[in-house]
């Protein structure tokens, strides 16, 4: 963080110092929540949580060498209290951005948020110091704490906003006022919070509605093959570019393919010129997140050659997204376990297959949470595209949902045993253990919340002997 004294932190976020004795002392560390990753000249955020209250940790952190604690209440060690810890924070975090004066680039959506950030801080870190959130950290605590990491030497600083309802993204951006606002899509993630696709197309708006006018920088990067996202262009004054395969887009891809490993390659057109890229990443879902990398690089002025290198040199960053491992009998496991929505799924399923030309592939599902009355209708679909795919054998995990995926592949043709519901991850793991066979690839995704990702590691935990728990 950009060094600041107790005295100006006080100032920032309306607090009152206490038991202080040098208020010009500085804060030269990072400003953390966990106790654990406290270190000398850093300041402790004390949260109160359903599990753990942050101010029981204070003397703690202050013997790690935390210079104070931004608490809501005194604690007996140097510490600034506030009304409001999570707004103070906030509060913190603009000033260090608005001092800052690095260009921030803010991208939301219903899916890919998080591998596109990823490439876009690969990207952009080959032309200057890039600061990123970390994994998916997008909300009112995680946005905060990732804009407090910059400092003097950031030039970009890279942010996913993430949303729950209307008016979430509007409060992200007053923290954090963004410079270019990507929106990358809007699919059903959430549905069932929203109410509807017009209600997240209005959420994920907020983000150009943000932007400064064209004249002052602003530029809103959208989506040319969502009509949702294109029609957002109307609601901002900042510039538009527009990315995807349409032929009205900027930036844009032509003759997208996949390769023999299902990584995706495309011949990528800007503006100022085009070149190609071969991407490391798995599935052409990829494509859409790489183009909306390379409008926002494009427009920081990077070229068409620097971003086709970069790209196809990036890497994945966040675990559990399309990791794919190889065992040393061959078998081929792909942990996409995450997160999962209709979109994502799909898109999963479609590498699953480029993947696994001429092997046999596996398909392990589970629920995909918050689709409100869709529900029902989404798990179906996606068990009859497993079908439609010809993935050799699905595996639906879990309860009332993944009863619908194996309906539905049931109902499109899944006969015998090519697809199969079992109750949990442990029973999953004993069927794929004893069927399994080298040159196999398996795909495992759901849900955060379902935790399939155990299902995945205890797969990997080949040659230990006994019992692998799936947890």
């Amino acid at each position: 963080m950009i060094a600041l004294s107790l005295a100006e932190i006080a100032e920032v976020v309306g607090g009152q110092t206490h038991d202080i004795p040098d208020p010009s002392v500085q804060v030269t560390g990072p400003v953390v929540r966990d106790s654990r990753e406290a270190v000398p000249g850093s300041l402790f955020v004390a949260f109160v949580g359903e599990r753990v209250d942050g101010h029981d940790f204070a003397e703690q952190v202050v013997r790690a060498g935390a210079v104070a604690v931004l608490a809501a209440r005194p604690v007996g060690v140097p510490a600034i209290v506030v009304d409001d810890v999570q707004r103070a924070l906030g509060a913190l975090a603009r000033r260090v951005v608005t001092d800052l004066g690095a260009t921030l680039v803010g991208l939301t959506g219903s899916a890919g948020k998080t591998s596109t950030k990823d490439l876009i801080a690969q990207v952009l870190q080959r032309k200057a110091p890039t600061v990123y959130t970390p994994g998916s950290l997008n909300n009112e605590i995680g946005l905060p704490l990732t804009a407090l990491t910059a400092t003097e030497e950031t030039r970009f600083l890279v942010l996913e906003m993430g949303a729950r309802g209307i008016g979430h993204i509007r409060y992200l951006t007053e923290l954090t006022p963004p410079r270019i606002g990507l929106v990358l899509n809007v699919g059903s993630a959430h549905i069932g919070e929203f109410g509807g696709r017009e209600q997240i197309a209005q959420a994920k708006g907020e983000l150009v509605e943000a932007l400064p006018p064209a004249e002052e920088g602003g530029t809103a990067v959208l989506n040319a093959d969502d009509p949702l996202v294109r029609a957002m262009a109307s609601r901002t004054k900042a510039k538009v570019v527009l990315f995807g395969e349409s032929d009205e887009a900027d930036v844009r891809a032509e003759n997208v393919r996949l390769t023999d490993s299902g990584q995706p390659a495309f011949r990528l057109h800007t503006p100022s010129g085009a070149s190609d890229v071969t991407m490391r990443l798995y599935g052409e879902h990829h494509v859409s997140n790489a183009l909306a990398a390379a409008a926002v690089a494009h427009e920081l002025g990077m070229s068409a050659e620097e971003i086709a290198t970069a790209l196809s040199e990036a890497d994945s960053l966040s675990r559990w997204r399309m990791e794919v491992t190889e065992r040393p009998d061959g078998v081929t496991i792909v942990n996409d376990a995450y997160n999962a929505n209709p979109e994502s799924m799909k898109a999963a399923l479609r590498a699953l297959v480029a993947m696994g030309r001429g092997r046999r592939t596996w398909a392990v599902l589970g629920k995909m949470a918050e689709l409100g009355d869709e529900a029902l209708a989404e798990h179906d679909a996606v068990g009859r595209l497993a079908v439609r795919l010809n993935v050799s054998k699905l595996v639906a995990v879990g309860g009332i949902e993944a009863s619908w995926l194996q309906l539905g592949a049931y109902n499109e043709g899944s006969w015998g045993e090519e697809s199969v519901h079992v109750s949990d991850a442990q029973a999953a793991v004993d069927l794929l253990r004893s069927e399994l066979r080298p040159g196999d690839v398996v795909l495992v995704k759901a849900s955060r919340s379902v935790g399939l990702e155990g299902v995945a590691q205890a797969l990997l935990e080949t040659g230990a002997e006994g019992e692998v728990s799936a947890r």
